[in-house]
């Protein structure tokens, strides 16, 4: 099963956030990949990096050692962690996130639970991409002009599927 959820709110330590996230997947036995929502240009791209990441992993040509950091890596459009966790991870301080809920039993319970731990209120309009995420993506304004609005999203689609690519 794959839940994707935008929430807003205040991180005070990434890295206890983080440890947050990883502490309930483990305790509720599912996967959850937190990213950065202001890098994120809609639903389908989510949708897109899981679909990569589980098929690279299928075919053994992942790079992580998990799904979720397979997933992160691939919604980044980067091949290597080192640029994809400063681009696509979660920030500190006032933050909107996107919350990738994959592979096990996920209810609308355990996600309201799951919000209250992390502190963290439910915002899907996070997730909504415009002309700016793109250019913090990375997308010129020469790319960005080739296309119409209605398909900015190809955009970072592409990007997403040029991972396995430059892998």
């Amino acid at each position: 099963m794959l839940k994707i959820i935008g929430a807003s709110g205040q991180i005070k330590n990434v890295d206890s956030f983080i440890e947050q996230v990883n502490n309930y997947s483990k305790e509720k036995n599912i996967v959850t990949q937190a990213l950065d929502a202001d890098m994120v240009y809609g639903k389908k791209h989510i949708i897109s990096a899981v679909e990569h990441a589980k098929r690279a992993i299928t075919q053994k040509k992942n790079t992580t050692n998990s799904l979720g950091m397979e997933i992160l890596l691939y919604a980044s459009g980067e091949r290597q962690l080192m640029l994809a966790i400063p681009k696509m991870g979660v920030k500190k301080g006032k933050s909107n996130v996107a919350f990738v809920f994959a592979d096990g039993k996920i209810s609308d319970n355990i996600i309201k639970d799951f919000l209250e731990k992390v502190s963290l209120n439910r915002d899907d309009k996070v997730l909504e991409g415009n002309i700016n995420t793109l250019k913090k993506f990375g997308i010129n304004s020469e790319a960005i002009s080739t296309v119409s609005k209605n398909k900015y999203e190809d955009l970072i689609l592409e990007k997403v599927a040029m991972v396995d690519i430059i892998k």
